[in-house]
């Protein structure tokens, strides 16, 4: 007789009762993730609040780029949490409005001949935004009609129904405030917002772009990008080519370890690249090759050192996440309903652009050639001289790798497809007891932690050779996979988790100084973080308050009767099962920002170069004391 297997419970429970239908907005709440990555609290510029503000802006963009409404007005409240976007466009059709922003699978842009070259279908866009927000507002203004719905967490509370309008003018207005119940304690960072609005203007050439107040406006397209944002002087001219729907602005800078993109698609930043930009990499080093007649120079020489903003247009992209950070299109067309596809292949149709424009200007700049040659064999030169370094610096790593007692690494990695791979993040700690303590808390599954040894060394003055020699350095850096480019990078949050006191402070420095000269694009993409972690806590016997500033101590010491206050003086003094609130969804971080006025070789001369003397001048003539008699440079 064959053995009778146990019935489980599972199985038992499983009835019709275990069917449950979710409405639109309920699935949307409910899962997230599915629709805009992740949620965070505004630290990092890819959470969820600047996907909300994105998804309802490319709707007016998509109107512009259709050749209605030159003009786009976004205003955030920073106290109450509310943005507020209106377009000029021809309106949202007043009779279908509530439906477009609360019935998912509903919108124009599954009519091409509507909207032929937009982000994205939009079947999602602003239902996700209203099924998020506590708040949403939608207003329409169509031929001296209106109409305007509010709602609450996806459901609605009120329509206005359709009225007269006594204005010819037309367009879109949304207005949502961010649900706390989701993002915690959240809070807009403006230069995240103020970055976006200006890609918003490079991108789209005739557009006004107002953001509280301030006009944002852009004449030559990709070329004033690359102008407002490159670190360091050009080697040559700008080249700037624009051929149908594709753009392109570049130029090489030195003391850069890698090629760096700004590239979009259909006018979303897509950070992580995908097809267009490898197609890009590629047909560059393959022409300027044969400009030169160089079969044998290798691509990595031709590219180190070059910046580009790279921008094409397709119809109905293929993105890998509905983020849509990284375009995996092949063609500039979606299939036939056949499954074949006889529209242009997106790395022939770039290549083809590269060998008319790109030929033709190197032959026409005589100056411009000679210096792309002299930096291509420069690269080549210090790449050979660093070699052999570089191969012994990574034999000696992948023996301390095996048994490397710095890192503790996590399952969940950035450079993978894991659902949670936007949560992965490194701390980067001082000492063992401070590494101790959040190896005990972290999250297996998403966190890692690099303990260094004591103070890193100072990279302001060395070179690259320095680094591969640097056991802990070399470490670190073979730990994050970004020697050869970003494409590898292993964790989306690199987070310097320092106490914070003198020593703290300057092994931060010592960090970003080495970040900063080496890889530099890890900054400006905005993955290094510095943690916020309680300097205070105060607690009776029925609450415990942990306070990160003075004022939040004082504040805490009057609201706790028989208050009993302990001043943690460094990570190690806090338990593990305390540093666990510290470093979970809500865990506070400061984001590490680079301005695009920011002079990164200066600042890292002044502060961290040789000249003691200058810097003790400056510390003396800004000292000031403060009431409670502490001294703080200002």
């Amino acid at each position: 007789m064959e053995e009778e297997l146990p019935m489980q419970q599972d199985s038992v429970n499983y009835n019709d009762d275990s069917i449950v239908h979710l409405e639109d907005m309920e699935h949307i709440r409910l899962r997230p993730g599915m629709y805009i990555g992740k949620l965070g609290d505004g630290s990092s510029h890819d959470d969820g609040i600047y996907v909300l503000i994105k998804e309802v802006i490319d709707n007016a963009i998509d109107e512009f780029t259709s050749g209605f409404g030159k003009r786009i007005e976004m205003t955030i409240n920073f106290g109450e949490r509310k943005v507020s976007i209106r377009d000029y466009g021809r309106g949202i059709p007043l009779g279908k409005m509530v439906e477009a922003v609360s019935k998912l699978n509903t919108g124009a842009k599954y009519d091409s001949k509507v909207f032929q070259k937009s982000v994205g279908l939009n079947g999602v866009g602003t239902k996700a935004v209203n099924a998020l927000a506590s708040y949403f507002k939608v207003q329409a203004f169509r031929e001296g009609k209106t109409r305007y719905a509010e709602f609450c967490e996806g459901k609605m509370t009120y329509d206005s129904g359709i009225t007269d309008f006594e204005s010819d003018t037309t367009g879109t207005l949304v207005e949502f405030i961010p649900d706390a119940k989701l993002f915690g304690n959240y809070h807009f960072i403006s230069e995240y917002v103020e970055r976006r609005v200006w890609n918003y203007c490079y991108l789209n050439r005739g557009l006004t772009f107002y953001y509280n107040d301030r006009r944002y406006y852009s004449k030559n397209g990709l070329l004033d990008l690359l102008e407002h944002n490159m670190e360091g002087e050009p080697l040559y001219p700008i080249i700037h080519i624009k051929d149908d729907d594709f753009e392109a602005a570049f130029t090489h800078v030195n003391g850069q370890s890698s090629d760096y993109y700004y590239s979009f698609v259909n006018g979303q930043h897509t950070t992580e690249g995908g097809t267009h930009q490898s197609a890009f990499r590629e047909g560059y080093a393959r022409v300027v090759k044969e400009f030169y007649n160089k079969k044998e120079f290798a691509p990595e020489d031709v590219r180190q050192g070059l910046v580009c903003a790279l921008c094409i247009r397709i119809q109905e992209p293929v993105f890998e996440a509905q983020t849509k950070t990284k375009l995996g299109s092949t063609h500039l067309a979606p299939n036939n309903q056949d499954g074949t596809n006889d529209s242009p292949v997106l790395k022939t149709y770039v290549l083809d652009i590269l060998k008319r424009h790109l030929d033709n200007y190197l032959h026409m700049h005589a100056e411009t050639a000679e210096a792309l040659l002299d930096k291509i064999q420069r690269n080549e030169k210090e790449r050979k001289e660093i070699a052999g370094i570089k191969k012994l610096a990574k034999e000696s790593t992948r023996k301390a790798s095996l048994n490397n007692s710095k890192l503790r690494d996590c399952h969940v990695h950035y450079n993978s497809n894991h659902p949670r791979r936007l949560e992965s993040t490194i701390f980067i700690t001082e000492g063992l007891s401070a590494s101790g303590s959040i190896t005990k808390s972290r999250d297996v599954e998403t966190q890692a932690v690099f303990s260094l040894r004591g103070k890193p060394l100072n990279t302001v003055s060395v070179g690259k050779a320095e680094v591969y020699k640097n056991e802990e350095l070399n470490l670190l850096h073979n730990a994050l996979d970004i020697d050869d480019g970003m494409e590898n990078l292993r964790y989306n949050n690199v987070v310097i988790a320092t106490d914070a006191d003198v020593d703290g402070m300057h092994i931060r420095l010592l960090l970003l100084t080495f970040f900063l000269r080496f890889y530099p694009d890890l900054v400006r993409q905005g993955h290094v973080y510095i943690l916020q972690t309680p300097l205070f806590r105060v607690r009776n016997k029925q609450k415990t308050t942990y306070c990160y500033s003075d004022e939040e101590r004082i504040e805490a010491i009057h609201n706790t009767a028989n208050a009993e206050i302990t001043r943690f003086k460094g990570l190690g003094e806090i338990s593990p099962d305390e540093f666990k609130g510290f470093i979970n969804q809500d865990m506070r971080l400061d984001p590490v920002l680079l301005h695009k006025d920011f002079d990164t070789p200066g600042v890292l001369r002044f502060y961290m170069g040789q000249n003691s003397a200058e810097r003790r001048e400056f510390i003396m003539k800004n000292l000031r004391v403060e009431d409670d008699e502490s001294i703080v440079v200002g």
